[in-house]
């Protein structure tokens, strides 16, 4: 048996600690505060790069919760909820989360079951005088690496300099964007919406001017490549693994929601010498779930505004470490959204980095 074999076949015999939830339960403590009840919950949208929906939830012992609805998302989608909310104890987590769960969906549909968990988790660890993180299991890092990424151009140097204030800022790891209409200027790119041969060296072009501002001791990946197959996308990983690229990822080469995505996704996987990386719009655990039995995918990116909060992207963070899978983790959010990602970043195992999308 292989060794792929072998983790699907005993992957139930984790499941009691991959798939349990919180680690630890505030509901159940004894030192937790009684007759505490969620009273309200109210928002407001701050507007910047992405707007930024925040929710707070209040209790009727003076203790709020602060969470957030995924980026350029909508607040109703979290305060929808209200019916489910009012009236229940915010420390029994994981029961309001499965009554608002048939509310919820994939993208920015994830956002308000999202925010309503951070915000919860935010009170839990208040009032039980908890960071959040331990809520979650063990403490693994103090410090979450943190990747950049940079709004893409087709002016080049416009392109460079955008790096280079980011290369200023001291990252260890960058993401570009690879956008199809780079190819629409140049005749021949393209062949039925698809690279060609010249559209991935008018891709590799951007690459080599990006590398040129960050060097090779840093890692870089890239996304928003448009239309692929698996014979472009294997065809792109290969084209992207010489030397003068080193790209450590592509992502989302071949979309989650697309026809036969799971086998797909495998098949690129398979063929491509480059990593690949997704998905930052899948929704919840199962969502996840048959990208990751199918190692259908080198490393997951989830975005926790999306993907369910902390305690459910810890879930599928740790489902993913059973089968070799790598995590790292999508953010375009306010210091709210980012500051819940890294408590949660701090539990898991095999965690690469953070996208700082400001």
């Amino acid at each position: 048996m292989d060794r792929r074999s072998f983790i699907k076949n005993s992957a139930i015999g984790y499941s009691g600690l991959v798939l349990g939830g919180l680690a630890f339960k505030p509901f159940t403590a004894l030192s937790r505060p009684t007759n505490l009840k969620i009273t309200d919950i109210r928002g407001c949208t701050v507007a910047s790069n992405y707007d930024y929906p925040i929710i707070k939830i209040y209790t009727n012992q003076d203790v709020y919760g602060l969470g957030e609805v995924r980026d350029a998302g909508f607040l109703g989608q979290a305060l929808m909820m209200k019916p489910y909310l009012i009236g229940k104890d915010p420390l029994d987590i994981e029961s309001i989360l499965n009554s608002i769960r048939p509310f919820t969906g994939y993208g920015r549909f994830g956002g308000g079951f999202s925010a309503i968990d951070i915000a919860l988790m935010d009170i839990a660890g208040k009032v039980m005088g908890w960071p959040c993180y331990k809520l979650l299991g063990t403490k693994l890092r103090s410090e979450i690496p943190v990747y950049a990424d940079t709004f893409g151009s087709e002016d080049q140097d416009a392109f460079a300099r955008f790096m280079e204030v980011r290369l200023k800022q001291g990252y260890k790891h960058y993401k570009m964007d690879l956008r199809p209409w780079y190819l629409t200027p140049v005749e021949g790119a393209q062949s039925g919406g698809y690279p060609t041969e010249k559209g991935l060296e008018v891709w590799g072009n951007y690459v080599e001017t990006i590398r040129n501002v960050i060097g090779y001791e840093v890692s870089l990946g890239a996304d928003h490549f448009g239309r692929m197959n698996i014979q472009s996308g294997i065809r792109l990983g290969e084209f992207m693994s010489q030397p003068k690229y080193n790209l450590a990822y592509i992502e989302d080469v071949y979309n989650y929601s697309q026809r036969d995505a799971v086998n797909i996704n495998k098949a690129i996987t398979e063929g491509s010498p480059v990593r690949t990386l997704g998905f930052e719009d899948l929704f919840g655990f199962d969502g996840y779930r048959p990208f990751i039995e199918e190692n259908a995918i080198d490393i997951i990116h989830a975005d926790m505004l999306t993907s369910g909060g902390m305690i459910e992207t810890k879930k599928i963070a740790d489902y993913a470490y059973i089968f070799g899978i790598k995590t790292m983790m999508h953010c375009a959010g306010s210091p709210i959204a980012s500051i819940a990602m890294a408590h949660c970043a701090a539990t898991i195992r095999d965690f690469i980095c953070l996208e700082n999308h400001a």
